[in-house]
């Protein structure tokens, strides 16, 4: 009989391939275990070819539990719901007291606590690990977000840390994140902070496109350079790769035969609708989500533009010339500082969820390990973390000495775009929202003051004074009916 592996993986789709074969790799041997046993000969197959890797594939539940030393560690990668529910139930069978489950897909976080509940009164330890970097990241280097029990991280914290992507300044992409549901949590807003910036490209990409009339070569040109910048990161290189790629079943560009409808699994609703829930801002994020839910529409989108067509209004609506140079360089403030303005409402909702379940997050080492192996790595994460150790309860990122400053120098560019965009019919949300989320949070005075009076005519919620403690109650409709007659 083969001597006991390190840990087992169930689960091999992509993700959960190229996951087990990234800890083969790292020498830590692995059994895995799939449903549909085809993917079990896959992943056997691929270890042999990707360099002998200590890779052992099973095809019943039973031998590849037995076939992992104790305390066995699993880790699952199925879809979320009831297919880990069944994951859970098929494994746990064979499993003993002490023993830990990994769940390592985008679940919701209540479901990891109920769960790990139900472990424990089992005897077992659980996990909820976010996991960022797509198939690309769990081959290579991924961010993980583990929470839950510590005791099980400690057990596994020496793959984790080799697994997961390194960063020669600030170290392997993984924390311990803290207790609960907080691992998905914290890996479910940062889809909502990925969606955020994959809108504010977009935007940029339009404005870019359908304003200064950019070519794909140029767009190309563009967004190269600025990966050379502030905005270093995966996804502004990515887009730069994907404006290089010619449409291999046709003339042209790829990207232009692309249907303008954006699908999504569901973690940006999650983010935007915890945002409402703890009463936390998160406009950039939920203007984010609205765009793909009016990206759908597309019939409908089509019968509008020829209803406006006829009225005069064509996609672009004032056709002026602008200085092609000067544009780039504003879009690309513009886009800096609104992305300032997405991370800072994804770092409060994140802050908000701990206080309320005493979960002690630290802002500035999540901003560490999302600075490789993620989605939104980007090199302005590093800004984010030095400014949560400068400050550990700053109040908000706009308000951090570096970040006020960054701002403050991108402002005009910023509304300038934006100024831009609605002169010329190109809509911005991501953009307008988060200069919207700025002016509103710079002001010491909004027009909260009508709103409360009228809350408070209608519906006696009474107000406070600015020049006075207590709450006050004014029979406005009686005072405004004398002042009529």
């Amino acid at each position: 009989m083969a001597p006991p592996t390190r840990i087992g993986l169930a689960g091999l789709a992509v993700m959960g391939q190229n996951l087990a074969l990234n800890i083969a790799e790292k020498g830590f041997p692995i059994s895995v275990y799939n449903r549909t046993t085809s993917k079990v000969d896959e992943t056997v197959e691929r270890a042999k070819q990707e360099g002998d890797l200590p890779l052992f594939g099973f095809h019943d539940p039973e031998s590849f539990v037995q076939s992992i030393q104790k305390p066995r560690v699993i880790i699952m990668l199925v879809k979320a719901g009831a297919p880990v529910d069944q994951t859970i139930k098929t494994l746990s069978a064979y499993m003993e007291k002490g023993d830990c489950i990994i769940d390592g897909g985008n679940e919701w976080y209540e479901n990891t606590e109920r769960r790990e509940k139900e472990m424990s009164g089992l005897g077992l330890l659980y996990l909820g690990m976010g996991v960022s970097g797509g198939e690309e990241g769990a081959r290579n280097g991924p961010s993980l977000m583990p929470g839950g029990s510590f005791e099980a991280y400690k057990y596994i914290e020496d793959i984790l840390l080799k697994v997961a992507a390194q960063v020669s300044d600030s170290g392997p992409c993984v924390t311990y994140i803290g207790k609960g549901g907080s691992g998905n949590f914290v890996k479910m807003v940062h889809n909502g902070i990925e969606y955020g910036d994959m809108q504010l490209i977009a935007e940029a990409y339009d404005v870019l496109k359908s304003v200064g009339k950019l070519s794909n070569e140029e767009l190309q040109s563009v967004f190269s350079e600025w990966n050379r910048g502030e905005l270093l990161s995966f996804l502004i290189e990515i887009t730069a790769d994907i404006f290089g790629i010619k449409d291999d079943k046709g003339e042209g560009y790829l990207v232009d035969k692309v249907l303008d409808k954006t699908g999504m699994k569901g973690t940006g609703k999650w983010t935007v609708q915890q945002a409402a829930d703890l009463s936390i801002a998160a406009p950039t994020i939920a203007a984010s989500l609205d765009s793909r839910f009016l990206s759908g529409l597309k019939e409908e989108r089509v019968e509008a533009a020829k209803v406006f067509k006829s009225g005069g209004f064509g996609d672009v609506l004032t056709d002026q010339t602008v200085d092609k140079a000067k544009l780039i360089d504003d879009v690309r403030q513009a886009l800096y500082a609104s992305k300032i303005c997405s991370y800072a409402q994804g770092m409060n909702l994140i802050r908000a969820k701990s206080i309320e379940k005493g979960w002690d997050l630290k802002l500035g080492e999540l901003a560490r390990i999302w600075k490789g192996g993620c989605i939104i790595r980007a090199i302005f994460l590093d800004r984010i973390k030095k400014a949560y150790d400068r400050n550990p309860d700053l109040a908000n990122l706009l308000v951090d000495p570096e970040f006020a400053k960054e701002i403050i120098d991108r402002q005009s560019a910023w509304r300038r775009v934006v100024c831009l965009a609605i002169n010329s019919g190109i809509s911005t949300p991501g953009m307008s929202s988060s200069l919207a989320y700025f002016d509103t949070y710079r002001r010491e005075r909004v027009p909260a003051n009508l709103v409360q009076a009228q809350r408070d005519y209608f519906g006696a919620h009474t107000y406070e004074r600015v020049d006075m403690e207590g709450s006050f109650h004014t029979e406005w409709f009686k005072i405004a009916k004398q002042l009529k007659n």
